[in-house]
């Protein structure tokens, strides 16, 4: 599973370098606000998304360790958890690069 992740943060990085030139000095990144202004935020912390992603990685594989090793169906669970976590936030991260670009 750390392959994935990897591979994601592989692909991320080499998407960001490729619109790094065409890239606005701020991109839209707040969705979850209101329209305008308050979505709008500096470039680089579109780097909050691969953060967010590896932070969230760790933390299921610790919780999974320290409360549920052993468990089947948790760590079933927990291993299709995080590749809808890779999955997802990869595709975010591309999406939002290649809308501002």
């Amino acid at each position: 599973m750390i392959f994935y992740l990897i591979v994601a943060n592989f692909v991320m990085f080499i998407s960001f370098l490729f619109k790094l030139n065409k890239l606005p000095p701020e991109i839209p990144l707040f969705y979850s606000k209101a329209s305008g202004d308050s979505q709008i935020a500096d470039w680089w912390l579109i780097f909050l998304i691969p953060a967010l992603m590896n932070f969230l990685y760790y933390l299921n594989s610790y919780i999974y360790k320290k409360f549920f090793l052993g468990n089947e169906f948790v760590e079933n669970i927990i291993y299709y958890f995080k590749l809808f976590l890779i999955s997802s936030f990869t595709f975010i991260f591309i999406k939002i690069l290649f809308l501002v670009t």
